[in-house]
């Protein structure tokens, strides 16, 4: 229970640290936004009193440069932590609005993306150290380290000039047809599929060998343990072996990664989604970036952050009830 409460408490701290980093990207560095708002507005006309220019400021970056720093820090901290991030430069909206938009498009590719690249990965992984040392395995692995390393920038830039531009199998961007009506109906759902398939192509070809390679490295320390001797000399099948044994065995290392992967789902495959197009999260980060929308900028920091450590959260707080030999919990188990 001590453990417990102290991941807690780390993960609570380390949103606040996130959050309190913000407000002093927003409010301390020199030239940061607060100083570049303040520019664009006295640029604009000389008919803004310095009263009305902070106002300004306040609403855009949710902290009122006229009051005292400390003030201006508990009202940014009470304000994040109701949902509200300021508004957008760019796009004259909340930022709150604009990531309630963009996440849903972000997780929904992202999560099939993760789950592609996971089964495909585990699967090769297994297939490859059942035959360690065979040219099955010298070409799997080739294929996985050269996917793992390729840049995910070039990889969807590959499939987009072929699949998209080349053979036009799929849409080179947008979510979906414009002419479609949004909502639960099937010619929607057919759209936002094929919209969403070259993306989520793209991330699994360069991910997929990462968890082939673990997959492959964790199947071949199993198979050498004693109780996969035991387990054939007592005549098991090839097969229970296989899936009760290696494969669980093998996964369970694997699933921390994993966990992880998922809280990094909100942070979205940025250059992917620019690349496509993509109105998630990541597609309108380095729009934020683009165009110095600081607002816009520090809400998908927040987001992709919290998420990243509740996910980091979650795998300490139940490896131990997923991988018994961990323990239960304690500090000496972890």
């Amino acid at each position: 229970m001590r453990y417990i409460v102290r991941r807690v408490a780390q993960s609570v701290f380390t949103v606040f640290a996130v959050v309190s980093l913000s407000f002093g990207i927003v409010r301390l560095l020199p030239g940061g936004p607060a100083d570049y708002l303040r520019a664009q507005l006295l640029q604009q006309g000389g008919s803004l009193t310095q009263s009305q220019i902070n106002q300004r400021i306040a609403a855009q970056t949710n902290v009122n440069v006229g009051e005292p720093l400390y003030v201006q820090y508990v009202d940014y901290m009470v304000n994040v932590l109701q949902g509200d991030f300021g508004r957008s430069i760019w796009y004259d909206d909340s930022v709150a609005s604009i990531l309630g938009k963009a996440i849903p498009w972000t997780v929904f590719i992202m999560a099939c993306a993760l789950l592609l690249a996971f089964v495909v990965g585990i699967t090769l992984g297994a297939f490859m150290a059942y035959r360690e040392g065979s040219s099955t395995d010298y070409v799997g692995t080739a294929v996985s380290l050269v996917t793992n390393s390729t840049p995910d920038f070039i990889v969807g830039l590959v499939a987009l000039t072929f699949l998209g531009y080349r053979f036009g199998l799929f849409p080179t961007t947008g979510h979906y047809a414009s002419e479609v009506t949004p909502g639960l109906n099937l010619p929607f759902v057919v759209s936002v599929v094929h919209h969403g398939t070259l993306p989520i192509l793209a991330i699994s070809l360069y991910s997929f060998g990462g968890w082939a390679m673990d997959m492959r490295a964790n199947s071949i320390r199993v198979l050498g343990e004693d109780y996969l001797r035991v387990a054939r000399l007592r005549g098991l099948p090839e097969r229970r072996i296989a899936l009760r044994y290696v494969a669980r065995n093998a996964i369970l290392p694997m699933y921390t990664g994993l966990l992880i992967a998922i809280g990094f789902v909100f942070g979205g495959a940025i250059i992917i989604e620019r690349i496509f197009g993509y109105p998630g999260l990541g597609y309108y980060l380095i729009g934020a970036i683009d165009a110095r929308d600081y607002p816009l900028m520090m809400g998908g920091f927040i987001v992709i952050c919290v998420a990243v450590t509740i996910g980091v959260l979650i795998a300490d707080l139940t490896y131990g009830i997923v991988d018994p030999r961990a323990g239960g919990g304690d500090r000496e188990s972890y």
